[in-house]
């Protein structure tokens, strides 16, 4: 069956091979898109008839007798794509450092449900998250930095007058002293997530993580469908059982009121705050929020009050057909949280079980990243991705402004595109800069230094690590490409594709393709993206 979006932006269709985690068992609809009427923020919504239907543009409530189960309305926030800046008029990028993957899992679910390249809404790719999904070798840090950084630049592969440049960045793998965790499990028990892929999948992935828990540890579980409920107390985590006989004890049905849930959650966090231990909300949700609070902006700021209490967040999204992708990457962004799509039982393993420090113990918190170009070296770049996360270069000091947070060996993943050799100064007081006069450091071969500003978990004040990145023999390429730089600039290929950028250049799903499986063919993640790829192209 073929689907179609009708939207102010794209007409598609769909239908294609089943790979992966595995396909929906629902049919795909035919569609047509909502614009929102929300009165803040942009985002697509799509929303999917059966045969038979009239296909238009709305705006609201669709009209007709078709019944409210035969639509689907996803929530994806607009994204406007960076642009290429001038060193010499802007030789600062900023951007708090993000290490959500829900824009990957997503994807891979759509793929699973058969969607075509043209359907997949452009709002549900945030490139950043494509990238980071994946791991890459990097040192751990030394014993005097918190983090450590490696970098490659080569020719970029979609455009060859330009370079490209790879940073990843990594928090070290360090033991937290803790005096153990307090895990609010928050679980949507409203009517809509009574599916396999929502509730059922929710309550099998805490069922994971509860396996993992010891008898320092501590858990509590509400709920929230019309109102909010306190399924289970704060109880010793090595209670496995218990836990999981309170988990299958909720029942799902009713409207969702997120707003108290979230209040509930952090009333139990706070009230079993485990002092030098690691607190934590986890929110398991189809992001649709019908009661209480239900505006982006409404939740964002409740959830930025809450994050005050020293209680970090994670936000675990699930499901499709209503699932607003906006609410939840909004909602963590706002809460010292990250962002997760669980699509499969294997990747809830992957988040909750294998990279549980990464996921839920935070060694750096408010984390910015800010960049200075050499205008000798660099005369414009433009930062692939992040375009929800930059910021103001004087933001970057200022302790007051929100940037991401990090945990135990966590990496962030960044890309730049780079017009090379052809800068010019300006007047400005920095390190290659300084009165329209090049400084010292500007002859020397860096091609740029790397700021990374963070707070302790604990911590209000943000201290500072730099890091100069160099051109090695002056020519700002390195002789030999790494499978990690091939497999980060294939993922960015595929994500542009998927955008329709207008930086595409000579980009393709096959060039695509041949960046990924280039280097090592046991990552199943990477054969895995590399499948899916090859059905985008049929």
């Amino acid at each position: 069956m073929k689907k179609k979006i009708v939207a102010m932006m794209c007409v598609a269709a769909m239908g294609m091979s089943m790979v992966a985690c595995g396909g929906s068992e629902k049919g795909v609809a035919d569609s047509f898109a909502v614009e929102s009427m929300a009165p803040a923020g942009e985002y697509y919504a799509m929303t999917n008839r059966m045969d038979g239907a009239d296909e238009m543009p709305v705006v609201g409530m669709p009209e007709g007798d078709v019944a409210m189960d035969d639509f689907n309305t996803e929530e994806y926030d607009y994204i406007e794509e960076n642009s290429f800046l001038s060193v010499a008029t802007s030789p600062q990028s900023t951007f708090a450092a993000d290490v959500d993957t829900g824009s990957y899992t997503n994807f891979r679910r759509m793929v699973n449900d058969n969607y075509e390249l043209e359907d997949i809404p452009k709002g549900a790719i945030r490139v950043e998250e494509m990238i980071n999904y994946f791991d890459y070798e990097v040192v751990d840090a030394d014993d005097e930095n918190r983090f450590t950084v490696t970098s490659e630049i080569h020719t970029c592969p979609w455009n060859e007058s330009n370079k490209l440049l790879m940073m990843s960045v990594k928090a070290k793998d360090i033991e937290m002293e803790s005096a153990g965790n307090n895990f609010v499990f928050l679980i949507d028990s409203s009517g809509s997530m009574s599916s396999q892929d929502k509730g059922d999948m929710a309550i099998r992935s805490f069922k994971l993580l509860a396996e993992t828990l010891t008898a320092e540890d501590r858990v509590s579980i509400v709920t929230y469908s019309g109102d909010s409920r306190v399924v289970l107390a704060s109880c010793e985590g090595d209670k496995y059982k218990k836990i999981c006989n309170a988990l299958d004890s909720i029942e799902f049905g009713g409207g969702t009121n997120g707003s108290g849930g979230i209040t509930a959650a952090y009333k139990q966090a706070e009230k079993n705050f485990i002092e030098n231990g690691n607190n934590r909300v986890i929110i398991a949700s189809d992001g649709d929020m019908n009661l209480g609070v239900t505006s982006n902006a409404g939740l964002t700021d409740l959830i930025a009050e809450k994050k005050e209490s020293g209680v970090f967040l994670t936000v675990l999204g699930y499901g499709s057909g209503n699932y607003s992708d906006a609410n939840m990457e909004s909602i963590a962004d706002a809460g010292n949280g990250n962002y997760y799509y669980i699509d499969c039982i294997d990747e809830a393993n992957r988040v909750l079980v294998d990279k549980l420090k990464q996921t839920t113990i935070t060694v750096a918190k408010d984390v910015k990243l800010q960049v200075e170009f050499n205008p000798i070296e660099v005369s414009e770049y433009r930062l692939i991705g992040y375009e929800n996360r930059t910021m103001a270069a004087e933001d970057f000091e200022d302790d007051s402004k929100d940037g991401g947070e990090t945990g135990a060996g966590q990496t962030v993943t960044v890309l730049y595109e780079l017009v090379c050799n052809e800068g010019s100064s300006a007047e400005s007081d920095l390190k290659y800069q300084a009165d329209r006069e090049l400084t010292d450091a500007a002859v020397s071969g860096e091609v740029l230094t790397l700021s990374v500003r963070y707070k302790e978990p604990d911590g209000d004040t943000s201290v500072e690590e730099n890091f100069v990145v160099t051109d090695g023999e002056g020519e700002l390429v390195c002789n030999k490409i790494s499978a990690d730089y091939a497999l980060a600039a294939g993922v960015a290929e595929l994500a542009m594709i998927l955008n329709d950028s207008q930086y595409i250049g000579s980009a393709d799903l096959d060039s695509a393709y041949n960046l990924v499986m280039q280097g090592s063919n046991d990552n199943k993640y990477r054969e895995e993206l590399a499948e899916m790829i090859k059905s985008l192209s049929y």
